[in-house]
């Protein structure tokens, strides 16, 4: 095929990246792919991946063990490990890393977040920056998130814990106790404000 003009560019790369996508296929019988699937560039598949019809896998995130169910938008840059579960219409976002952990019906995780043995419900949106701390140097520990709950920026949830239905995690909070349905659960200090402060000088 003569590649003088950015058409005929086009169509060759196209074709040599569908001969490589139904080579890949045809070797991973353990992987499968639904319709309407869009898979951006860069992005790794390792062994055990499902992923159903009209998701779309954003740049340079990498999934292995992973099943993925329809209208699910994850990346750019997410790392799925094995055992995660993604619902329908569900978003895993850039620079989220899930481990063991299931994301139920139209629930988010946008942002730099680490979710590992959690179950979350439908409905709940998981702010920047939110870790599932899981480990405490010996054993791992679960962590509920239930329907309908909003976690609030740059939280840190130390399981075992269960954040109940319709709650709310207050930004900056470290959570350490269950978290009762329509509650709002906030430990922060109290902001201490100095007026008219000066600098030390070196």
């Amino acid at each position: 095929m003569n590649t003088n003009n950015k058409l005929n560019k086009a169509n060759s790369y196209r074709l040599s990246q569908e001969l490589l996508r139904n080579k890949a296929l045809k070797k991973a019988k353990d992987t499968s792919f639904g319709k309407n699937v869009t898979i951006e560039p860069y992005v790794v598949i390792g062994p055990s991946v499902k992923i159903g019809d009209n998701s779309h896998i954003k740049s340079f995130s990498y999934l292995e063990g992973t099943k993925i169910e329809k209208n699910v938008t994850v990346g750019p840059y997410a790392r799925l490990r094995t055992g995660t579960v993604l619902k329908k219409n569900t978003k895993i976002g850039n620079f989220v890393e899930t481990k063991k952990s299931s994301i139920n019906q139209n629930s988010k995780v946008s942002h730099l977040s680490y979710i590992g043995d959690t179950s979350i419900g439908k409905n709940s949106n998981i702010g920047a920056g939110t870790i599932t701390c899981n480990y405490d140097g010996v054993k791992k520990f679960k962590t509920k998130i239930s329907d309908n709950v909003f976690i609030g920026s740059n939280s840190s949830l130390v399981a075992p814990i269960s954040i109940n239905k319709n709650s709310v995690v207050g930004a900056g909070s470290v959570i350490t106790k269950n978290v009762k349905k329509k509650s709002l659960a906030l430990t922060r200090t109290s902001q201490v404000e100095i007026k008219n402060y000066k600098r030390k000088k070196r």
